[in-house]
């Protein structure tokens, strides 16, 4: 009989805070890259010079032996992430690093939402209030009538739901096959659904930029893997609280590394939203029941 993994509260914050850095990584490194290249192009790129990453993936997927609803699932998937992550690309460029964090923590709120329509699960008063109150957190963020809204703004709206509607569907096939054959399914269906929208629009990069897209593909992939070991040393109401880091890393980032002024409406949304995603996580922990919402870095790139 296996002995059940012992819980590591430090190891868990540890390999959380490490998420949180590469992932800091990934938006410097794309907001590097700037707005020269098509997002769509962009994209692609950092999907497939990650290829390399998707070689031990090879033979889990063979063996998995999908079927063919598994296989339209999975491109199902594949098709929001590709749009997500084009738009998350578009948006990067255009609008500042702080924001574009801010608004990604709206995928978790999506999924309580797309759990509740698509999964059967129940849409209890106190997640309603949550998806309430961190619907205001937005409001806070964009002030519409303020302030004039950019393409990059209602890029990241959209963005959140289709990676949400993403992790849904990776939650009923995480029932099914292993975490490997989710995880390399996806980087192959969007590696697919890009290349199309790339070569559309394709602008010969420099040996710069595709060293800084390469660069992206090894922060994301080890963001992923370290995520995956918080997620093995402690438990989510643990290792949650550490990922909105993320915010405070990005709006230095952006202050100190791109001269991006800071926003005091930007950080009260964002944390009007973290406080709503964490009412979610702790109210599921108490109840012990199933945990839906996903960690921010579920729905990076």
């Amino acid at each position: 009989m296996l002995n059940a993994p012992v819980s590591s509260p430090l190891k868990g914050v540890f390999w959380m805070l490490v998420t949180g850095l590469c992932f800091v990584a990934v938006t410097a490194l794309v907001k590097m890259v700037g707005p020269r290249l098509p997002a769509a192009e962009t994209a692609f790129l950092r999907y497939a010079l990650g290829i390399v990453f998707l070689i031990p993936m090879v033979r889990p997927i063979l063996r998995a032996h999908l079927s063919k609803r598994q296989v339209g699932l999975f491109a199902t998937r594949g098709v929001l992430h590709t749009a997500g992550v084009v738009l998350w690309f578009y948006a990067m460029a255009r609008i500042p690093i702080a924001e574009v964090t801010a608004m990604n923590y709206l995928s978790p709120v999506y999924v309580t939402l797309g759990a509740a329509l698509f999964l059967g699960e129940k849409l209890a008063m106190r997640r309603i209030m949550a998806v309430v109150v961190a619907l205001v957190g937005v409001l806070i963020i964009l002030r519409p009538g303020f302030r004039e809204l950019s393409s990059g703004h209602f890029a990241m709206l959209v963005t959140a739901v289709t990676f949400a509607g993403g992790y849904l569907i990776a939650k009923k096939l995480s029932e099914e096959v292993s975490a490997t054959v989710v995880v390399g399914m996806l980087s192959v269906m969007v590696t697919i659904g890009l290349a199309p929208l790339a070569i559309a629009q394709w602008v010969p990069p420099t040996p710069s930029e595709l060293g800084l897209l390469f660069a992206v593909a090894c922060f994301a992939t080890a963001g992923h893997y370290t995520m995956t070991l918080a997620f093995a040393a402690a438990p989510v109401t643990v290792t949650q609280p550490v990922s909105f880091l993320q915010m405070v890393w990005a709006v230095s980032l952006g202050w100190i590394g791109f001269g991006e002024q800071l926003d005091v409406w930007v950080i009260v949304g964002a944390g009007v939203i973290i406080a709503a995603i964490s009412f979610i996580t702790w109210r599921e922990a108490v109840i012990k029941r199933r945990q839906v919402t996903p960690l921010v870095g579920q729905t990076k790139v």
